[in-house]
């Protein structure tokens, strides 16, 4: 039987000057997150050179980091400033149901984006009739079911345990994890529960993308121009990055055994990379790089300059 009526988030720090430095940080990286994943939204959407699988994928990267990060940023921020952190129990439980539909979606996101740039690379004269549009509806379908599906499992599990006495968590936000900590009863199956499915849903297409990347980089070496494989393994390799930051700290937090994990100043820090640093990074190297992009984005703002004014 459930009986706390709200949880008390212990936030990133504690201070008045270091949560107001943090404050502003944050809302800086926030509105960043926003601009950057909008305006691919936005430049996606109205220009037809970049109707095409591969930006259909990035579209829809935007389109969660949008969600993803808006889960947890701006609650953190109003926490920041105040100094009452509690969240209702209703509130807490939806928050990590959301967080992990998006977070595990953007998983299977990033495996699919990855095997798109293999045969986009490794296969060319076969892109067309495999990664078609067929092909990439129903991919990215199953990634946002996957996540809702997957999500709704692991909060069953979480939210079916009892929670009587602890009602602080040390984290930002409502993260499984931190949350089964507090339960009063034997949370062993729950753990076992989230272990699995962040296997699944982490390991999967991790591996998928090292494999991708390993393919992809095979091919680089056979590159004949010097600039080609230096601007290859540039693009690969800031892809690579951000792909190692966003699984590498989602491992961390959810694949260690709960022997090994506790709630520390680590574990936040971690946090804060796969839910607030990497929504902002993304459109930065998977789009804003792109010849197309930047091409598409000179063309609107031309158009804006032009317009007649009336």
């Amino acid at each position: 039987m459930i009986s706390v009526a709200e949880f008390v988030l212990l936030g990133l720090a504690e201070g008045d000057m270091t949560e107001t430095m943090l404050f502003v940080l944050f809302l800086v990286v926030y509105l960043v997150t926003l601009a950057g994943n909008c305006s691919m939204v936005m430049l996606i959407g109205v220009e037809h050179r970049l109707h095409t699988p591969m930006y259909f994928f990035l579209l829809h990267l935007s389109l969660l980091d949008i969600c993803y990060s808006s889960v947890t940023s701006p609650q953190m921020l109003v926490h920041l400033l105040s100094r009452h952190k509690a969240i209702s129990f209703v509130r807490c439980a939806f928050q990590m149901y959301i967080f992990l539909v998006f977070g595990m979606a953007e998983c299977v996101l990033l495996g699919l984006m990855a095997y798109d740039r293999y045969v986009a690379i490794c296969h060319p004269l076969h892109y067309t009739s495999i990664i078609n549009w067929h092909f990439c509806s129903w991919t990215t379908g199953a990634a946002w079911l996957s996540g809702f599906l997957n999500s709704l499992i692991v909060n069953v599990f979480a939210l079916r345990l009892s929670y009587c006495i602890q009602n602080h968590i040390n984290q930002f936000f409502c993260e499984v994890p931190a949350v089964i900590k507090l339960a009063s009863d034997d949370s062993s199956e729950a753990e076992t529960v989230v272990f699995v499915f962040g296997s699944l849903l982490l390991l999967l297409p991790f591996i998928l993308i090292a494999a991708s990347y390993a393919r992809i980089g095979i091919t680089i070496l056979h590159i004949r121009s010097a600039e080609g494989q230096r601007r290859a393994i540039s693009t690969c390799g800031s892809h690579l990055l951000v792909v190692s930051l966003f699984y590498g700290t989602a491992l961390f937090a959810y694949m260690r055994p709960s022997s090994v994990s506790s709630a520390t100043g680590q574990d936040k820090a971690v946090s804060v990379f796969y839910t607030v640093v990497t929504p902002m990074m993304n459109p930065l190297i998977y789009s804003l790089r792109n010849k197309e992009v930047k091409g598409a984005l000179r063309k609107l703002l031309n158009k804006k300059t032009t317009a007649p004014k009336t």
